[in-house]
């Protein structure tokens, strides 16, 4: 049975194999992951041809000031969130020149958790921007066991199964994970 890392890394090179193809833009906006899933991306030869950029925005003001999450949504729905998410998500997309994007935020561990967001709570989002320039979302959160690194890269790893999901046409909440 193959680890997490390489699993991820099968699936980068499996997402940089996808976007090639159908002449797709990738970016990235990680808060918990901390820059591993661009990490992850490019490692893998050629992706400067279907990656475009990675924000790492780790305390709220970078979510704020580089990738234009409204400070209501974080006030109201906690920065680990499904809307956080999503807005991550979005403020990526249209801070770049990519038409897809995913963002993660969560709680990695070891403390940070809470009784409503516990240690290994992942909110990921996606979006998609289509030719006519609408923006299209998917928002699904995952609950992982493990140490700090098993989080972020389950995280991860779930996070490039899903952009390789809409680049073929699926849907990210749809794809099983064991980490629902």
């Amino acid at each position: 049975m193959s680890t997490l890392l390489e699993q991820a890394e099968l699936a980068a090179d499996l997402l940089g194999a996808a976007a090639h193809e159908n002449g797709r833009i990738v970016c990235t906006a990680e808060s918990l992951t901390g820059g591993m899933v661009s990490e992850l991306i490019t490692s893998v030869a050629g992706s400067s041809a279907w990656f475009d950029r990675g924000y790492v925005t780790y305390q709220i003001s970078g979510k704020e000031e580089m990738i234009d999450v409204p400070a209501e949504v974080i006030a109201e729905f906690g920065v680990v969130s499904e809307p956080v998410a999503e807005a991550m998500a979005r403020g990526a997309l249209a801070c770049s020149h990519a038409d897809l994007s995913v963002a993660l935020t969560g709680v990695a561990g070891p403390s940070g958790g809470t009784a409503q967001t516990p240690v290994g709570t992942v909110c990921i989002g996606w979006a998609e921007r289509d030719p006519s320039g609408a923006i299209a979302t998917s928002v699904r959160t995952i609950h992982v066991t493990g140490d700090r690194r098993t989080v972020r890269l389950a995280a991860s790893l779930t996070a490039l199964q899903g952009l390789i999901a809409l680049i073929r046409g699926g849907d990210p909440m749809r794809m099983p994970s064991p980490f629902d």
